[in-house]
């Protein structure tokens, strides 16, 4: 057979694969191009009005293509689609879905100007903390009351992986990744909220010691000599200093001179071990050790979310809290937000949403290169009954048109929708 091939639609049977040489929005399939799994979807094909469609031999399977041979029912005709006349219930349940995903998209937008937001809004309290102090830490906790109250109050919470469109607040994204990841645990324990309130404030605060350590350790992408490890390591010590001149609560400090001691004591300064950590501080721990596997200063370095999530659980699981390990796996989900994956039909996605009442369904961008990247597929696989994921893969290990297409971003950061109405519906 030669490619490109058509055949008449009558000749169509299940294990052809179809290209629907129209455009996305004007049929109801999820993808353009698929392997034909039923009869039902040959009569929904042939309800499109088209005559003849195109078929990929080689992603065919050998029997159907053999079929085809001993009945010659190829043609090598090119057909224009014809209009139906009406719209059928698959093709008005197609264009809802694409309304849904235009609220997705409108929604993430709204998220990611939040991100921005706060972002900036952490970037004034570490700036201000010397200058003013009283007001900087008022600002603070109105910041981390809001983001709690939202969090608590909503009936389900979806985490929603930011574009890259930060606008230069990079700096502060650590802060507020770790901020929102212990919250997000400190709701899946039922944490009281006078807890999760001074958790957010320690989480917030946990790496003010930095304002003391050299930008030059801070911010070196190489190992670090045993001379400015031993300074660094110092950070915890200055920021209970600076902690208590800010008068915050003990709990707050303690997350602060806490939050890289290790569950099996190799952590420092302390070398504390396994409950004598504090509970909010082994929350922050493991948010703080995640986020740095994701987001370390050698970019080159850094590890997938589901890689991080993998090594943490496989490797090196006796330096956090047991429970709470598994807690935080179970919500960010077997693919956390970030994670570019391969669907069981071959088409390759990145998971942009993961809801903490499904997280083993995430929302999924997928690539196709038939459809232009502003008005790329979502695919929610809480409601995919064709497909599903089959593995997380590598960025490296997609083409770069792929790669820019889905644009993962070099530094993964989360935000949450704690909207109610749109909790309700899965939807961002």
């Amino acid at each position: 057979m030669s490619d490109p091939h058509y055949l008449s639609v009558d000749a169509l049977r299940v294990g052809l694969y179809v290209h629907i040489d129209m455009k996305w929005f004007e049929h109801p399939f999820a993808f353009s191009h698929f392997k034909i799994k039923s009869d039902e979807q040959i009569k929904i094909i042939r309800s499109l009005g088209l005559k003849n469609i195109r078929i990929d031999p080689p992603l065919s399977d050998e029997d159907a293509i053999s079929a085809l041979n001993s009945v010659a029912a190829a043609v090598p005709v090119v057909s224009l689609p014809e209009e139906a006349a009406e719209p059928s219930p698959i093709m008005l349940a197609k264009r809802a879905m694409m309304e849904c995903m235009r609220e997705r998209r409108d929604n993430a937008e709204r998220i990611e100007r939040a991100f921005i937001d706060t972002a900036q809004t952490i970037r004034d309290i570490e700036k201000n903390l010397y200058s003013r102090p009283v007001e900087t830490v008022k600002n603070a906790e109105t910041l981390v009351t809001n983001i709690v109250n939202s969090i608590l109050t909503a009936p389900e919470l979806a985490i929603q992986v930011m574009g890259d469109k930060m606008g230069g607040e990079e700096l502060y994204f650590h802060s507020l990744n770790v901020t929102m990841l212990s919250l997000m645990l400190a709701r899946a324990m039922q944490l009281p909220v006078q807890a999760v309130q001074t958790l957010g404030i320690g989480a917030l605060m946990h790496d003010i010691g930095h304002k003391e350590v050299p930008d030059k350790i801070l911010r070196k992408t190489g190992p670090l000599t045993q001379a400015e490890r031993n300074f660094f390591e110092l950070h915890c010590q200055y920021g209970l200093e600076i902690g208590k001149r800010l008068k915050l609560a003990a709990p707050a400090l303690a997350i602060i001179g806490e939050h890289h001691e290790l569950f099996d004591g190799s952590g420092y300064p302390a070398k504390l071990k396994a409950e004598s950590i504090g509970l909010l501080s082994r929350i922050v721990v493991i948010a703080n050790y995640y986020d740095e596997l994701c987001n370390p200063n050698a970019i080159a370095e850094a590890l997938t979310p589901h890689e991080a999530l993998s090594l943490m659980f496989s490797r090196l699981r006796q330096k956090f809290d047991p429970k709470l390990l598994q807690l935080f796996i179970r919500c960010l989900g077997v693919y956390p937000p970030g994670t570019i994956v391969q669907l069981s039909n071959g088409f390759i996605g990145m998971v942009t949403t993961v809801n903490t009442a499904r997280p083993t369904k995430p929302v999924l961008i997928v690539y196709d290169a038939e459809v232009p990247k502003e008005e790329a597929m979502l695919l929610d696989m809480d409601r995919e009954t064709e497909v599903n994921i089959a593995k997380a893969i590598r960025p490296v290990q997609v083409p770069a048109e792929v790669y820019n297409y889905l644009s993962p971003r070099k530094r993964v950061s989360y935000y949450f929708d704690a909207s109610s109405a749109r909790a309700k519906t899965g939807k961002l």
